[in-house]
């Protein structure tokens, strides 16, 4: 119920509404809209969808993505999620600098729309990353188109293969 607020502000936001356009649009009251995006109610999932379509925008139900420790050889361990994540554009080609807990040698900046820094940002995210690395920097897509060029750990490319099969199969 939390999110829902922040879920239908946002949309209303991107799309450029005010309270009382969106209000309009989706046959509600403004102060009603008003409510909702404060969490001082709590609309119900037909009205939300009603809403966020007034704002253009779908409600959808998104796979979570879960990450599990694989121990591999000399017993290091990396995580494994159980599907890809995938990333806005934006975001999936952005410059980033990788954190020193991936990058032994301290921070590196890297330009994700550069396939060849990208193809050894993802192998070192996956040799060295968590969870929340993998999601915040792999895409899925970008991560298959680069899978059999990427130079990893037997163990770790056996424990990746699945997932990078399922996701080749799904699409």
């Amino acid at each position: 119920a939390a999110m829902t607020w922040t879920i239908l502000r946002d949309a209303r936001r991107a799309a450029g509404l005010s309270q009382t356009d969106l209000a309009r649009r989706a046959h509600t009251s403004r102060p009603t809209l008003s409510a909702y995006e404060h969490g001082r109610t709590v609309p119900t999932l037909q009205t939300a969808e009603r809403i966020l379509d007034a704002a253009g925008y779908n409600l959808v139900a998104v796979p979570q993505i879960v990450f599990h420790d694989v121990v591999g050889r000399r017993g290091r361990v990396f995580s494994v999620p159980n599907r890809l994540p995938r990333l806005a554009p934006r975001r999936a080609l952005a410059t980033v600098t990788l954190p020193s807990h991936i990058v032994w040698s301290g921070e590196a900046r890297v330009d994700l729309a550069d396939r060849r820094q990208r193809a050894r940002a993802y192998e070192t995210v996956l040799r060295e990353g968590r969870g929340e690395d993998i999601a915040a920097l792999v895409d899925g897509t970008l991560l298959i188109e680069l899978w059999d060029d990427l130079v990893l750990p037997p163990d770790i490319r056996a424990a990746w293969q699945p997932v990078v099969d399922d996701a080749w199969a799904a699409e």
